[in-house]
């Protein structure tokens, strides 16, 4: 009886043993570009090695995850694991897509001093934090140094600059002005007129949460928004044209993220720098200047934007697993998740408790570029790439500071702003129409 008894549990110890093997998780990342989902592959082999459980990888597009993640829920098929952006984070935390104490328990397991200062915060729930920071970046605002020293005007850092030297620099089809975000399918829409909008101070609400978007600050956003938008070329732009058009010497200005670092560079070849044709390679580079605060005449201080990206563990997890995938990520895979682009992967997390700058000081030794290889000191100066990591702490963002993350959600969800500002653009609505209009559909969101 008692072999019988020690057979059996055996059995069922290699059952169970066998069972931990075949685990399998899926990761839905928008990190979707060829090179990239290689390198999360590599992180998932490896993970596999370490623990027996599988990473099924699988891309999203951007623009589409907030439909793919409600679809999904409401089929109970959510993904283990989210990399998302955090307009989404508290929104779907409240929706009961996150799951968050699985997520608290890892950034608790961690170490919550390990992380840059404020990202969590910027995902703090009653439950405690709604998901794990993963990276981070500053938006920025680039500029030809080249064409505005020619012209004697002055690094475009508030409203004023920026559209002085626009009108100056603005030459339509040879060059354009400004290269604005107008097509209000796009995220990146969203992006760039919230950063314009916090250069003016305004806010999505206020300290009691009402929606603060009907005020004369935000006409004056529009209004300068708009003119923008006439020294851009014609048609919906998002950030494929700012950045081909920026690339072949034809727009003095645009506003992307540090992800064009190394494409700037010349060290991505399916992303050609035609700017640099008879030039040494990494002319446009060198020429090239980055603003990540600008002021607006009612907020003389200026503001920048960030963006910090996360890892949302669902409700439809197998949550072990999945916690225990995002640690190893945040740990042993860190700096190959941050090599995928260091350029726009900023480390949130320093460090470990034993070794507090284990992860910043990795990540400086990073290379950039896909085709290419080469360290971002070799076509910037240390000012610029210093400049940009300050610009990531110093930022702000819409709603976050007020307890607003849902709204956030909600408004980035719908993308409800840039469909109206659109319509603004297009002159189907009057400047004060547009205002109001903005005002009354985002309070309809809370």
């Amino acid at each position: 009886m008692k072999l019988r008894i020690l057979v059996v549990t055996a059995l069922a110890v290699a059952l169970l043993g066998a069972g931990a093997l075949a685990q399998t998780i899926t990761l839905w990342t928008t990190e979707e570009q060829p090179e990239r989902i290689a390198t999360q592959q590599r992180i998932a082999a490896n993970f596999r090695q370490a623990t027996g459980i599988t990473v099924n990888v699988v891309p999203v597009t951007e623009s589409a995850l907030p439909e793919r993640i409600t679809a999904a829920f409401a089929a109970g098929a959510l993904p283990d694991v989210v990399f998302h952006s955090m307009e989404f984070t508290l929104g779907w935390a409240r929706q009961g897509i996150l799951d968050v104490e699985a997520a608290d328990e890892v950034v608790r397991s961690l170490g919550i001093t390990t992380f840059s200062g404020g990202v969590l915060d910027l995902v703090s729930t009653p439950r405690g934090y709604a998901a794990v920071p993963a990276d981070g970046w500053a938006q920025l605002l680039l500029y030809r140094t080249d064409l505005f020293a020619r012209h004697g005007l002055a690094p475009p850092r508030t409203f004023q600059d920026i559209l002085n030297a626009a009108r100056a620099l603005h030459d339509p089809p040879r060059m354009y002005g400004f290269v604005n975000a107008t097509d209000p399918g796009q995220v990146y829409f969203q992006q760039v007129f919230e950063h314009f909008a916090l250069a003016n101070g305004v806010r999505l609400t206020d300290a009691q949460g009402r929606v603060t978007l009907d005020t004369p600050a935000m006409s004056e956003v529009l209004q300068v928004y708009n003119e923008l938008a006439q020294l851009s070329p014609p048609g919906l732009l998002y950030w494929l044209q700012s950045r081909e058009l920026y690339q072949a010497g034809r727009a003095a200005m645009i506003v992307w993220s540090p992800f064009i670092l190394d494409e700037l560079a010349g060290l991505r070849a399916p992303v050609p720098v035609p700017a640099d044709a008879g030039r040494e390679s990494g002319w446009l580079a060198r020429n090239t200047g980055f603003v990540t605060r600008i002021a607006g005449p009612r907020n003389p201080g200026g503001s920048g934007y960030t963006q910090i990206q996360y890892f949302g563990i669902t409700s439809d997890a197998n949550t072990r697993a999945a916690q225990r995938f995002v640690q190893f990520v945040l740990n042993e895979g860190y700096l190959d998740w941050l090599s995928m682009a260091p350029e726009g992967k900023f480390p949130l997390r320093r460090g470990t408790r034993t070794s507090p700058n284990q992860f910043i000081d990795g990540w400086s030794t990073l290379q950039v570029g896909v085709t290419a290889k080469a360290p971002l000191g070799q076509y910037y100066s240390p000012n610029v790439i210093q400049g940009i990591m300050e610009g990531l702490l110093a930022a702000d963002r819409w709603g976050f500071r007020e307890g607003q993350g849902a709204l956030v959600s909600a408004v980035y969800g719908t993308r409800v702003i840039p469909e109206i500002i659109r319509r603004y653009l297009d002159g189907e609505l009057t400047l004060d129409q547009t205002r109001a209009e903005i005002g009354r559909r985002v309070a309809g969101l809370q």
